[in-house]
């Protein structure tokens, strides 16, 4: 078999990163977190803070943000053993079937009790996502039924790595102050930054358009091939109000916001305006209508460290990487920024 190129290696994507630099909560407030500013064009390298951010936006940029809003997506419950269940709630599959991760061991066919009278059906054999469906009173819910039960039961969908439960903090801080469109189980870490004052100098300011992405198992899920062309991207839901299509169609320079944000971009842009986003940028399908973008430092071996790689190159994505342990930058998604200019 041929040798596979080095930038399509899941082991080129992972690096070392000490523990103390995961970020475990928010700063607050969050312009204080730092921001590395890398510019493409000449190679230079400037550390700053999030408070200086708009410094460097160009004039006549459009801003893309994704409005989605992170539900509260974690259960808890007990099978008829008693035995404990979590689940993480994604998309629908039908009217009254939805996408779940289940950790726990639970068969076929089992019910999972959530309390006041929410249950839930297991219909699906063992897999990375499976099918349930949720009953109140016995009676199917569908997905307005399903937040409804979210808003009562759930919890907000904090990151795994973070070991800690959420707390009443994390349903402010892990939400956006863009967020609109409820159906995400992650935020859009990059625009947690924004304070409500930055906020209203961005729409001042700027010129700016808004699409909704569900942040789902497309960009939640890991990669698990060697070869990461291989990887399969689960779909997300993605909505592009007309505005947004017109501004994109007729900007000159366009600056995402979150690594979501752009994959909608790109999605559109590729000619897939209808259809749900199921993109995986990567060196070997690099981003190409998306100039600019903000973002987060991103976990080892995900898809958007590979998508950040497609931007900058495999090689200069770890150097950046590399830099920002050595100035102690924090990572993940209460860490800090990177714009690539």
């Amino acid at each position: 078999m041929p040798e596979i190129p080095k930038e399509f290696l899941l082991s080129s994507y992972h690096y070392d990163l000490p523990p103390e630099y995961i970020a475990s909560t928010p700063l607050l407030p969050p312009e204080q977190a730092k921001l590395l500013v890398y510019e493409r064009g000449s190679g230079r390298i400037t550390h700053s803070h999030f408070a200086h951010v708009f410094d460097f936006f160009p004039k006549d940029a459009l801003i893309v943000l994704n409005d989605t809003k992170v539900i509260k997506a974690r259960l808890y419950g007990r099978k008829a053993s008693g035995g404990k269940i979590e689940l993480l709630i994604h998309n629908p599959h039908n009217l009254h079937h939805f996408n779940a991760q289940i950790r726990g061991r639970i068969s076929q066919g089992s019910l999972i009790h959530l309390g006041q009278e929410y249950s839930c059906e297991v219909l699906s054999p063992p897999a990375s996502l499976r099918q349930v469906c949720f009953y109140h009173h016995q009676h199917p819910l569908n997905w307005e039924g399903v937040l409804t039960m979210l808003e009562l039961l759930g919890h907000m969908p904090i990151p795994p790595y973070l070991k800690r439960p959420d707390t009443p903090t994390d349903a402010q801080t892990y939400q956006s102050v863009f967020a609109k469109h409820p159906g995400a189980i992650a935020a859009p870490t990059a625009s947690l930054h924004f304070s409500e004052h930055a906020k209203a100098h961005l729409l001042t300011h700027f010129a700016h358009a808004f699409l909704t992405l569900h942040v789902g198992a497309g960009t939640f899920l890991g990669v698990e091939c060697e070869d990461i062309r291989e990887h399969p991207m689960h779909s997300e839901a993605l909505f592009i109000p007309k505005d947004t299509q017109h501004a994109l169609d007729h900007a000159p320079y366009v600056l995402c916001v979150g690594t979501t944000a752009l994959r909608g971009v790109e999605h559109y842009k590729r000619g897939n305006a209808l259809k749900p986003c199921d993109l995986f940028l990567h060196p070997g399908n690099p981003v190409t209508h998306v100039h600019a973008l903000l973002t987060n430092f991103h976990l080892p071996g995900s898809t958007l460290i590979m998508l950040v790689a497609s931007m900058v190159g495999l090689q200069k994505c770890l150097e950046l990487y590399g830099i920002a342990i050595t100035h102690n930058y924090r990572f993940y998604s209460y860490g800090d920024a990177m714009l690539i200019l």
